[in-house]
């Protein structure tokens, strides 16, 4: 029977592997693609690097995708700690892999119009342009979307952590705090309200705070039992 440090140690494994291409696909390819405001500018850009943009675009693919699998483990490490907040977790989280990888599909449509297919040749060059830069900023929206789900799944995440003896408690309370910083990021990208930026870059920064679990899952896994011995804490039950 597997334990759950083994289990544990899996589920940051695929943590980690799927939050790897997040930096490059989500930060930097469209930090040296994209110039705010300018359509032109940011179309040559992506014609000029189409591979650099087709990479992101993969990666983006790869870490939506293998997020799936870190659910299940996430899921069946959990279940036996709260069955309720553990199907919680996979919910939120599973209902903003379709948005995030359809949203993939406004990126592929701003690379086939600055690439100018011969089909659309009866556009302008400079529409082109427009129209892919509406696109890009449409990615932009969808990713504010999905994240509102990447937030809200951390709270019962947070919760089972907590709750489940055999992770340190100081994890799941930086995962609620993370969702928080999820939330009130996207919220303040859909709703600019006054001072929302400076709101959202403290927002960003308490995103942060999802990254100790992902690496004391991988390194230090859990207090070693079998998944069928795990309790939740009678203390907070």
């Amino acid at each position: 029977m597997n334990s759950t440090k083994k289990q544990a140690r899996f589920a940051g494994l695929l943590y980690l592997l799927a939050s790897l291409p997040a930096p490059f696909a989500l930060i930097y390819v469209p930090g040296k693609l994209i110039v705010p405001g300018d359509a032109v500018a940011t179309a040559d850009h992506i014609r000029a690097s189409e591979t650099l943009f087709r990479l992101g675009i993969a990666s983006e693919l790869f870490g939506f995708i293998i997020f799936i699998f870190v659910v299940l483990a996430l899921y069946r490490l959990f279940k036996a700690v709260d069955k309720k907040h553990a199907l919680a977790m996979a919910t939120l989280i599973l209902i903003s892999i379709p948005i995030s990888l359809f949203n993939v599909l406004n990126e592929i449509a701003a690379l086939v119009l600055a690439s100018g297919a011969k089909f659309l040749s009866v556009f302008e060059t400079r529409q082109l342009d427009a129209l892919a830069y509406l696109f890009l900023r449409l990615h932009g929206q969808g990713f504010v979307v999905a994240q509102i789900f990447w937030g809200l799944w951390l709270f019962p995440f947070g919760i089972v952590v907590i709750r489940s003896g055999f992770i340190p408690r100081v994890l799941g309370v930086l995962l609620l705090i993370a969702g928080f910083g999820n939330v009130a990021s996207s919220f303040t990208s859909l709703f600019p309200l006054p001072y929302a930026s400076l709101v959202d870059r403290f927002a960003s920064v308490l995103t942060a705070a999802e990254l100790p679990i992902i690496f004391w899952l991988l390194i230090w896994g859990a207090k070693d039992q079998s998944l069928g011995e795990q309790h939740s804490d009678p203390a907070i039950a």
